[in-house]
């Protein structure tokens, strides 16, 4: 394998109770801790932390059956949901490629796989659009 560059435009940020709305596609995805924050008629999400990312054939289906719910549960503080943002990706193996990179360069404390090794050779990947707490480029291997 040679390197490789792969470019992921995340949208987002859907709330646990809205997760019905995640894209019905394939790609990575990324959990969050989040708060909705009112300030007078306008509601925003404030992004505290990156609890998971994962990959998938079917983001939607995944994240709402996803097993590791509870795990992901116990990462949030007092008045916080998780929310989740999503980078539609076709190809199996760089969907599978780009997920470990994100892993191994952001550690996740949700994520175990990846993050003490990269099976691929030097990946680079872009990100742009909804990522907080995730690298606008990254580069393993």
């Amino acid at each position: 394998m040679t390197g490789k560059t792969i470019n992921l435009q995340f949208d987002g940020y859907w709330r646990e109770a809205n997760k019905s709305g995640v894209p019905d596609q394939s790609g990575i995805y990324c959990v969050y801790a989040c708060k909705a924050v009112t300030n007078g008629s306008k509601t925003t999400l404030e992004i505290r932390k990156l609890i998971y990312i994962g990959e998938s054939s079917n983001v939607r289906s995944r994240v709402a059956t996803h097993d590791r719910l509870g795990d992901w549960n116990e990462h949030l503080m007092v008045g916080e949901t998780l929310c989740y943002s999503v980078a539609t990706i076709t190809g199996k193996d760089d969907r599978v490629r780009a997920e470990a990179a994100l892993i191994n360069k952001m550690t996740p404390p949700a994520n175990s796989e990846y993050t003490g090794e990269f099976p691929y050779n030097e990946t680079t990947v872009n990100c742009s659009g909804e990522t907080s707490h995730l690298l606008s480029t990254l580069t393993v291997g």
